[in-house]
């Protein structure tokens, strides 16, 4: 998956990494992960080695009876990149477009987003922190 490609890119390995994902539902205001890439990061993520800490504003129940301990399962978007080494966007909650470049920068000990929605205004974000948004190719 494309998220988890980046974050190798950037990072190499990403054996030991924190990786915070925001957003597991397949698509926002429901919380139906059926097929939902979510899932599919969040294996990729745990075969790398990575401990994975994810958010989402309805669908966190669902993935709980999936993963159960494997993952930690944070109560805000704040709260779910907070010590992460990078963070993935994977759903376009309305409620992570609040979330501006300094909430990544003083939380996260790598400011380090993968928008896979395409949530945040990628000429913003990529003055502020290192940002890559999937389908957007570089940005200039």
């Amino acid at each position: 998956y494309k998220a988890v490609e980046l974050a190798e890119q950037i990072l190499g390995s990403l054996a030991g990494r924190r990786a915070a994902l925001l957003g597991l539902a397949f698509k926002p205001n429901t919380d139906d992960v059926r097929e939902a890439v979510s899932l599919k990061i969040i294996d990729r993520l745990l075969a790398a080695g990575c401990s994975v800490v994810v958010y989402d504003p309805a669908a966190v129940e669902n993935v709980r009876r999936i993963y159960g301990e494997r993952v930690d399962y944070a109560k805000s978007a704040v709260e779910c990149i907070d010590k992460a080494h990078f963070c993935i966007v994977a759903t376009e909650w309305d409620e992570f477009r609040r979330l501006e470049p300094n909430d990544f920068i003083k939380r996260m000990k790598h400011p380090i987003v993968i928008d896979g929605r395409r949530v945040f205004d990628p000429k913003l974000f990529s003055k502020a922190l290192v940002y890559s948004g999937i389908g957007l190719g570089p940005v200039s």
